[in-house]
């Protein structure tokens, strides 16, 4: 059981600051920020949970199965993450590529303490036998003042696949699509540093300051850090609707007005990522069918185009409404990996991508995100982000594009060197 205190909060802005810099102390966080995006779903404009009372660390074998069993058990807030690398608990699949971060597969905790903020009203939900703790950690929370980082060493980023070998292998993805093998593929690459030492509060403020995105997230599991500054979500449910806004399609933004205005409508009006939104967009409604109320899956919105500081993105959303007889997990797990970071069709490709990417996805592609005590859930996709292992001091980000028939390969490593912008900027 929880109790929860209502604040009203004169400045959320700086006290988001405090309470990021206050959580830092414990080993458990999860803070999810919506900056303040117009998202029509969206349920608070940040979430900080710390410390956790039970957690939920394993591989990928039988994960879905241990999640569920947990989120039933504890019917409580959990805050945590899916890697990519799940899809060897659905289908036969295998993930051999290189790993530098070494992550575990799933993790999920119990906080004891959880901050929810929307406008000026400040949830704080505490476990019962934290409830004495609740003004005094407010009081300790208001009292921090703005925090300076000491500048640390420059970090080397260095790209995992060279352009030319890049080339070569968006080459042999054409052949497997003119084979038939597939007809879209979403294919990876990795930046990575060595022996980094970053400080990853610092790193996920400036992140979270040039790009601004709906779904940013800061998770610490001990050692093993995630900065992300998401656009995309992955899966929300809210009582029995389900929603899903998969990405597909991007241009740059400009600081010149009309050069930004041309950019926008140059994606919304080009036929190659109209395609492969399009496509995606089918494989999410197949997707979703597995687990809705029969004739319930709809398409509220098909290749909009949503601005974000860094990029311009063409984004649908899928809705649907959940059939009783399935759990909140099920619908997790029928559609896992989320469709726009895979392709279409999804077995064959992920069989393919494996063997053409040099390096294990793990939580990159994965999602974060929470369950609530009734059993809604909102999950980001992880893309846009800084994974960092601080023990093994390896700190990573990867990027992606999808190839379709149209693709042309040297398009495609621009299209990654302009995701890839703002970590690069973080981290050097």
């Amino acid at each position: 059981m929880r109790v929860s205190i209502h604040k009203n909060i004169a400045d959320p802005k700086s006290f988001k600051e405090q309470l990021l810099s206050w959580a830092q102390q414990f080993r458990e966080v999860a803070f999810l920020e919506s900056n303040s995006y117009p998202d029509q779903y969206s349920s608070f404009d940040f979430v900080l949970a710390v410390d956790a009372f039970t957690l939920l660390q394993t591989d990928y074998f039988n994960a879905f199965e241990d999640l569920k069993q947990y989120q039933q058990n504890t019917k409580d807030w959990l805050f945590g993450y899916l890697s990519y690398d799940l899809k060897n608990d659905i289908e036969d699949l295998k993930s051999n590529n290189w790993d530098g971060l070494d992550f575990p597969d799933l993790f999920f905790f119990q906080p004891k303490k959880i901050f929810l903020m929307k406008g000026n009203q400040l949830e704080i939900c505490y476990l019962l036998f934290c409830d004495d703790e609740v003004e005094e950690d407010f009081n300790e929370i208001n009292k921090i003042e703005s925090v300076s980082f000491q500048t640390l060493n420059k970090i080397e980023v260095q790209q995992r696949i060279s352009k030319e070998k890049y080339v070569e292998k968006v080459k042999k993805m054409l052949e497997h699509i003119h084979q038939g093998d597939m007809y879209e593929a979403n294919f990876c690459m990795e930046f990575y540093a060595e022996k980094a030492v970053i400080n990853p509060l610092e790193k996920f403020q400036k992140l979270n300051e040039i790009s601004q995105a709906p779904f940013s997230v800061f998770l610490k599991n001990n050692k093993n850090f995630l900065l992300s500054a998401s656009p995309e979500r992955y899966l929300k449910k809210s009582g029995e609707k389900i929603i899903s806004q998969p990405i597909k399609g991007t241009s740059k933004r400009f600081l010149d007005a009309e050069e930004d205005k041309s950019s926008k409508q140059f994606l919304e009006s080009d036929a190659k990522e109209r395609a492969e939104n399009i496509m995606i967009t089918d494989l999410v409604r197949n997707d979703l069918s597995h687990t809705a109320q029969k004739g319930s899956v709809a398409v509220e919105e098909l290749c909009k185009i949503y601005s974000f500081l860094q990029v311009h993105q063409m984004i649908s959303t899928v809705t649907s409404r959940l059939d009783a007889q399935f759990s909140a997990v099920d619908v997790l797990k029928t559609t896992f990996p989320m469709g726009s970071m895979t392709g279409a069709p999804k077995i064959s490709v992920m069989k393919i991508i494996e063997n053409l990417e040099a390096t294990k996805r793990g939580l990159y592609s994965g999602a974060v995100g929470y369950f609530t005590p009734d059993g809604d859930f909102d999950f980001n996709v992880v893309i846009r982000s800084i994974l960092y292992n601080q023990e093994k001091q390896y700190v990573s980000f990867s990027v992606g594009s999808a190839i379709t028939s149209l693709s042309i390969p040297e398009k495609e490593y621009e299209e990654c060197l302009l995701k890839a912008k703002a970590m690069h900027e973080v981290l050097q």
